[in-house]
């Protein structure tokens, strides 16, 4: 879980940082040299930053660089001037560091890899460093982009994650579907977005692709079919035949959940 985003205030990647934490409603900070001194003048008061009794740059380069569990930098090429120095000091203290180089991946491939870097060592306080404005005007746009993905990303899959577990719990302790609309609503609360996508955007005669996965596991999950005679009362109501095979009957949950998601997650091109 990120729980502060800090930089040092620099034009260009460092203040995006900030400003995508201010957005995203994440705490943000770090050193800043005495007189709040960038490039632009005075760094403004929004941002809440501590100042260093000196105004030399290298000294907060190298207390963000030990405050953070990791540092994030952002530039075209490799780095140079400032954040080289960060890199040096991240050697030096021994702490993780990610570098992206924008000459070499999209913007989604860099919030995704950022995503994964978080994750994997478990990064609490970010530091976020980069080129200033008037080495590359445009890179305050493209870390703001990057970094607001990525958050994202890590946002989403925590929730994806915590309701997994939830989902888990439920199932252990919840009564099979009954009938072939409780089944589907079953089905819906344990879809990720994307498998919803995907199968809203298929054609009907693609379902029976699906029975090697959704199929299966709503003939194991849903209980016997022996057993789970309700249900399969209700499969043979939707087929409108007395007697129907258990891939049959799994076939009939399968289209009414496509069904279901073609009203309500069907891609649509507007022109």
């Amino acid at each position: 879980m990120i729980e502060k985003i800090i930089s040092g205030g620099q034009t260009g990647a460092d203040r995006a940082a900030l400003d995508v934490a201010i957005k995203m409603g994440i705490p943000h900070g770090g050193w800043v040299p005495k007189g709040r001194i960038a490039e632009d003048g005075s760094l403004p008061e929004k941002y809440e930053m501590q100042e260093l009794l000196t105004e030399n740059y290298d000294a907060r380069t190298e207390q963000n660089v030990m405050d953070a569990d990791g540092t994030l930098i952002i530039c075209r090429g490799k780095p140079t001037g400032g954040s080289d120095y960060t890199r040096e000091m991240v050697l030096k203290h021994k702490k993780h560091l990610l570098h992206i180089d924008l000459n070499l991946t999209t913007s989604f491939d860099a919030a995704s890899l950022i995503n994964s870097w978080i994750k994997l060592h478990r990064i609490k306080i970010l530091n976020v460093a980069g080129s200033r404005a008037s080495k590359d005007p445009n890179l305050y746009v493209d870390v703001f982009r990057i970094l607001e993905i990525a958050l994202k990303i890590y946002r989403i899959e925590e929730v994806s994650s915590a309701k997994k577990v939830e989902l888990d719990q439920i199932k252990r302790t919840a009564k099979p579907p009954t009938t072939v609309d409780q089944a589907v609503n079953r089905l819906l609360s344990e879809l990720s977005l994307k498998d919803k996508t995907t199968i809203a955007n298929m054609a009907e005669v693609e379902l029976s692709d699906l029975d090697m996965n959704i199929g299966e596991y709503i003939r194991n999950e849903f209980g016997s079919w022996s057993e789970n005679r309700d249900l399969m009362t209700s499969c043979r109501f939707f087929a409108k035949r007395d007697n129907i095979s258990e891939e049959e009957a799994s076939a009939i949950i399968i289209r009414e959940l496509w069904k279901r998601l073609r009203k309500t997650h069907k891609l649509r091109i507007v022109e």
